[in-house]
């Protein structure tokens, strides 16, 4: 195994065991062995745990914005921006069960927060926040603090990807229109 397959054994084993038993559940020792490699050799690629789950999320978060960005309409309104990267939020979190128990798992622990705080109230650009900043600037959307417009735009959509993935509805492309249609109408104008 050369130096970027262990690298990535190691943060699929790290998504794998986090999305099983939690952070705590995923001690560095259990991470090396489900990635096959030596316990230290994880120290080669990450300081220490923290580093590993920050470098995980990051990579996660990064391979989410490429597949949101691929056919993103630049030029379109924010409902059509929205729709759009409500889309593939979706299809991600029912198609990447482990990554999003993952991912999930990191925004509701101390690891997340920080990152929230960024994406919620940054400097830096953050699709999501600048679909409804500009929804804002054009009216469209309820005169509410960015975190409340995004919480009630995507917040359900996080509740029936989990369900979907439980088992408990079968989520097909016409509900799914149906339920974006409803998280934007729930904050627009």
């Amino acid at each position: 195994m050369d130096c970027s397959e262990k690298r990535a054994a190691i943060i699929r084993a790290t998504v794998q065991l986090v999305s099983e038993n939690g952070f705590h559940g995923a001690p560095m020792a259990m991470v090396a062995e489900r990635a096959g490699v030596a316990a230290g050799t994880i120290y080669r690629y990450f300081e220490n745990k923290d580093a590993l789950i920050g470098a995980t999320y990051s990579e996660l978060d990064d391979r989410l914005r490429a597949r949101a960005l691929d056919g993103y309409p630049e030029q379109g309104t924010p409902r059509e921006k929205f729709f759009h990267l409500a889309r593939v939020l979706v299809d991600w979190w029912t198609s990447s069960p482990m990554e999003f128990r993952f991912v999930e798992q990191f925004h509701n622990s101390p690891y997340g927060v920080a990152f929230r705080k960024e994406m919620l109230l940054g400097k830096q650009s953050n699709l999501c926040r600048d679909i409804f900043s500009e929804a804002q600037e054009h009216k469209a959307v309820r005169d509410l603090p960015t975190p409340v417009l995004i919480a009630l735009a995507l917040g359900p959509l996080i509740y029936i990807s989990r369900d979907h993935n439980l088992g408990f509805i079968a989520l097909d492309d016409d509900m799914l229109e149906q339920a974006i249609d409803g998280c934007w109408k729930a904050v627009a104008i």
